[in-house]
């Protein structure tokens, strides 16, 4: 059987929600399953996304299901109505939305909900995200106190801080009525928010591009109890101040240009995947698959105070050593190190790992302290002199940023990262991006220019840090909460393209992705998945990302070519130099067909496309796929324009004269 073209896609057979394109005199934004996305004037965004959010106990969005929508649409302006009912578990929330926008610019959307049940709730209302561009912009906050403060936006990630045993944002924006930023010289947007106390987070700390404003301050306890009955409503309006343009101003072609960069000196970051999960061992399939990957090491993660660690390890040495690979081996101690440490280290003289790597973490550390990483070194470092050790965090990036732990015994520091702590729709996963490259800038500010590994990067998160109680069991039939079913298709392609693009040109010194087979991976198991119903794999066949990947690697130990893309939400690119060798790869982001024109190329150059035409023949033949050819097409002048199918990936080479 074939695969469904939306399963090649994205993982599943359901459509997308419908964009729909609205103005508000000079404002263009979308309209999308109930939220405003990407408020623009022209080319400048100025509002991201605004929704509303109802969290659960451990901070789970309980997603809305929509009826009676309606969309009166007129020119420079429009009405939306609807009804939501955000329903899982016990919770039982129903609100009633409004969304204006006049000719004015003027824009307001109103929240009126009642809860139907009684439930534990982390926050119910109005979240606005401010665009990470906006990072440096001046802005003006109005407290509920009437008081006003005259601020910027944070360049470097601000972190939360934990005081008194409360989460507090390390900058003025809480306690907030209104806020408004500056636009361009004579020109501000402003918000103003009705029915609670807002404040205003940096969540680039989760690699949210984006700036979140939300109501009900962190500094009140949580969870708390919503009785049944509870009526909660909140409204919030943008307005533009000063000097308004009268008409809509144009956003420009519609071409997305990508535009290589003259620099080439940093080199791509070393490529490693984490250990299958399933616990099986690589089949000679598998391992010949992995081999054509060019990977750099693997990874696994030991519990030093778990018995029976060691043939989990065994496993990793044997799977390492026949793809002539080295290890990074994230080491979990306990309180009882000294003693764990001594027997490891006792162990290694047997097993022999190759390692590049060592990880130190802490069961009881959100972040490792230097005390840790001082012992292992002291029992470790004699057993392979080149092996580096890092710290940091298992977790986020903000878990670093938060607690910013001494590092003199480290040679590296690491976080993890994944796009889905805030969001999980296609888009929202996309915009996550660009946000990877500035974690790595502040991680080099505030760890004093160590080196970063970004490890792992996975497309959801592996475990809850934030719950505050249990999680509760995932009914029969559904996927893990650990895995994504776009894992299997282009859009997981993409998104790993634009993730490497970020990280290498951000400076990362190591990356590691995913796992190498399963549901989780790269590839899939001979068996297959699991549950395929919900997981549409393909036995025994590679995933797109396979592809990216092995592109990748066939320029390990290259240098990164920086570039640009207008548009860089719906096309990206990574560019890469071995010797004389360039090679391009750009990807559609996007749903939607995409005109896309590349400068900065040679005269002729060969041409590779994987896209919905030929995917599903990459998957099941990845051999056959990479060993045919592209197409010989001359440039113009450098610039080579393609039309890109939904999540399409080109592979643009340099032909040697």
């Amino acid at each position: 059987m074939r695969l469904p073209r939306n399963v090649l896609r994205y993982g599943a057979q359901d459509s997308l929600p419908e964009k729909v394109s609205l103005r508000a005199g000079p404002l263009a934004l979308i309209y999308q399953a109930g939220d405003l996305r990407y408020v623009r004037l022209g080319d400048q965004e100025i509002l991201r996304r605004v929704y509303v959010a109802v969290r659960d106990k451990n901070w789970g969005t309980v997603a809305p299901v929509l009826t009676n929508e309606r969309l009166e649409i007129d020119g420079d302006r429009f009405q939306i109505t609807y009804d939501a009912h955000n329903r899982e578990g016990g919770i039982d929330f129903r609100w009633h939305g409004v969304i204006t926008g006049a000719p004015d610019g003027t824009i307001t959307f109103s929240m009126d909900g009642q809860a139907h049940s009684t439930f534990l709730r982390s926050r119910i209302g109005f979240c606005v995200l401010h665009p990470m561009r906006c990072a440096g912009a001046l802005c003006q906050i109005e407290h509920v106190d009437g008081t006003t403060d005259d601020s910027a936006f944070p360049m470097s990630i601000a972190p939360q801080l934990i005081v008194d045993g409360q989460v507090k944002p390390l900058h003025p924006f809480e306690e907030m009525r209104a806020v408004k930023h500056q636009v361009q010289a004579n020109l501000w947007a402003g918000l103003r928010f009705e029915g609670d106390i807002f404040e205003m987070e940096d969540q680039r700390n989760w690699t949210d591009a984006s700036f979140k404003t939300y109501s009900t301050p962190l500094r009140l306890p949580f969870p708390v109890e919503v009785s049944k009955g509870t009526r909660i409503f909140q409204r919030i309006s943008l307005a533009l101040e000063g000097n308004v343009p009268l008409q809509a101003q144009s956003a420009g072609q519609s071409a997305v240009t990508i535009s290589l960069g003259k620099d080439a000196g940093r080199r791509l970051p070393r490529v490693g995947l984490g250990i299958a999960s399933h616990g099986m061992p690589l089949t000679e399939n598998e391992l010949e698959r992995l081999a054509a990957l060019n990977l750099a090491h693997l990874r696994v993660g030991v519990r030093l105070s778990h018995s029976g660690y060691q043939s989990k390890l065994r496993q990793a040495i044997a799977e390492a050593r026949q793809l002539d690979v080295a290890l990074e081996i994230a080491l979990f101690l306990s309180n009882n190190a000294q003693k764990e440490l001594t027997e490891f280290a006792r162990i290694l003289q047997n097993l022999k790992p190759p390692v590049w790597a060592w990880l130190i973490f802490h069961d009881d550390e959100a972040a490792t302290s230097n005390r840790w990483v001082g012992l292992a070194r002291d029992r470790l470092a004699t057993y392979d002199p080149t092996a580096r050790f890092g710290a940091g965090t298992n977790q986020f990036f903000t878990q670093l940023n938060q607690v910013r732990p001494q590092m003199q015994a480290s040679d590296l520091a690491c976080y993890s990262v994944n796009p889905q702590v805030h969001a999980f729709d296609n888009s929202s996963l996309m915009e996550t991006l660009a946000a990877q490259a500035a974690t790595v800038k502040s991680a080099q500010q505030i760890t004093g220019n160590l080196p970063i590994a970004v490890t792992p990067v996975t497309l959801k998160m592996r475990f809850n840090p934030y719950a505050s109680e249990p999680e509760e069991q995932r009914p029969t039939g559904q996927l893990p909460a650990e895995v994504d079913e776009r894992q299997m298709s282009l859009f997981g392609a993409g998104w790993t393209l634009g993730s490497l693009k970020f990280l290498a040109e951000a400076g990362a010194l190591s990356t590691t992705y995913f796992e190498t087979v399963g549901w989780r991976g790269v590839m899939e198991t001979q068996a297959g998945s699991p549950l395929p119903e919900y997981f549409q794999s393909i036995p025994g066949s590679v995933f797109p990302v396979y592809h990216v990947l092995a592109d990748v690697g066939e320029f390990a130990g290259g240098e990164v070519i920086p570039t640009e893309s207008r548009n860089p939400l719906l096309v990206d690119s990574l560019a890469m130099r071995y010797g004389n060798r360039v090679r391009v790869l750009v990807a559609n982001l996007s749903n939607e067909m995409q005109q896309v024109a590349t400068s900065g190329l040679p005269g002729r150059v060969d041409v590779r496309v994987l896209d919905e035409t030929n995917g599903e023949e990459a998957m099941r033949f990845p051999e056959t796929f990479r060993l045919s050819d592209g197409e010989v097409t001359e440039t113009s002048a450098g610039t080579l324009t393609l039309n890109l199918r939904p999540y399409a990936i080109a592979r643009i080479d340099s032909i040697e004269k």
